[in-house]
């Protein structure tokens, strides 16, 4: 689909891909300073499986075999919803995130989405906003009963 760099490429993900990328979405939201307890209460909810790509436009970014991002992308009535955007652990603030992000936002304006949701981590906000979105609201977790996540929406005209 998109390179950032001559070693980096940015495709649609596959059936295969499922695994790798339910790995390293674990790594990423632990690296967020999760404990194990909070992890294995998220499992389900983030395990990529191939049935939830046949719902999900996802994305993979990678450096040859190896895996360093994801991001889902899902229209609704509304326009899109982002489902997944995760990155290594080891690949984060390499610019690996925004040149996902711009895949992903092509993706959206080439599906005619006109705005953006997300349930965002607490520890993705500043991320969130430094791409456009905004908060305008909250919304229950998941997978963390009495845990609420910041929701958020951009326009993309």
């Amino acid at each position: 689909m998109a390179a950032i760099s001559t070693r980096i490429t940015i495709r649609r993900a596959v059936p295969r891909d499922s695994e790798a990328m339910s790995a390293l979405v674990l790594r990423s939201k632990a690296s967020n300073g999760y404990d194990e307890a909070f992890m294995a209460a998220c499992v389900d909810e983030l395990r990529v499986t191939p049935e939830r790509l046949d719902q999900v436009h996802f994305l993979v970014a990678e450096e040859g075999e190896a895996l360093l991002g994801c991001a889902g992308l899902r229209p609704t009535n509304e326009g899109g919803e982002v489902t997944s955007f995760f990155i290594e652990p080891s690949a984060k603030r390499k610019g690996i995130g925004r040149g996902l992000w711009a895949a992903l936002l092509e993706t959206a304006r080439k599906a005619g989405m006109a705005r953006l949701a997300l349930d965002a981590d607490p520890e993705a906000v500043p991320f969130y906003e430094a791409m456009g979105f905004e908060v305008t609201g909250k919304v229950p977790s998941g997978s963390i009963p009495g845990r609420f996540l910041p929701r958020m929406e951009m326009g993309l005209t």
